[in-house]
């Protein structure tokens, strides 16, 4: 009976944990206008609504280069250039094309390194907006020293206003949400690893 009783009470906070992340996800959007930064980067998905809110950005002045994360390996530069609708004068001389990336965890290490190769510690970072609290942590993870700004974009891939009301809207934010909540967990036993190091190093200390 106690097994059932914890069973559900972990369920129940499972459940409000995915209803939180989805109001989380819908007050997220409209974006407000994001501040100036040193450069944008935008993660590449099902969407390409993402690329071009980014080269908008761009555009805008609000940052000096942009980077688009992970994108497809047979994509060329004129590919990316017609799905992005980007200024080709703008486009040419301040957009950088990452090619190594193929996951998020991947999106993360590969605007880490740009960034650090270019000295940029301030990023407006772009990506759908349910992709948005996942891209941030692992981004966060790779990059602690940077200053991150969302900018998350409707991109309709989910409804997040009715999510519950579609299987596919429901299916794909929950899935969003379990790899969330690896990640937070993955980052928890992380942060805690230095202190165990630490508290093994002093128990030698003592033993000695």
């Amino acid at each position: 009976m106690r097994t059932l009783v914890a069973l559900l009470i972990v369920a129940l906070i499972w459940v409000a944990g995915l209803v939180a992340f989805a109001q989380r996800v819908e007050r997220s959007t409209p974006p407000a206008e994001p501040p100036v930064a040193d450069a944008v980067v935008a993660l590449t998905g099902a969407s390409d609504l993402r690329l071009e809110a980014a080269a908008r950005l761009l555009e805008r002045g609000k940052g000096k280069r942009l980077l688009i994360s992970g994108v497809n390996r047979e994509a060329s530069r004129e590919d990316i250039l017609e799905v992005s609708r980007a200024v080709k004068p703008i486009y040419d001389c301040c957009v950088d094309l990452g090619y190594t990336a193929a996951d998020t965890i991947g999106n993360a290490e590969e605007i880490a390194e740009w960034a650090r190769g270019k000295d940029f510690r301030t990023l407006i970072v772009v990506t759908s907006d349910y992709h948005m609290p996942r891209a941030m942590l692992e981004i966060r993870a790779a990059m602690p020293e940077a200053e991150l700004i969302e900018y998350p974009v409707v991109t309709g891939l989910v409804d997040v206003d009715g999510w519950w009301k579609h299987g596919g809207d429901a299916r794909r934010l929950v899935v969003e949400y379990c790899k969330y909540l690896a990640i937070l967990a993955r980052e928890g036993v992380l942060s805690l690893a230095p202190r165990d190091e630490a508290a093994g190093a002093a128990d030698e200390e003592v033993k000695s």
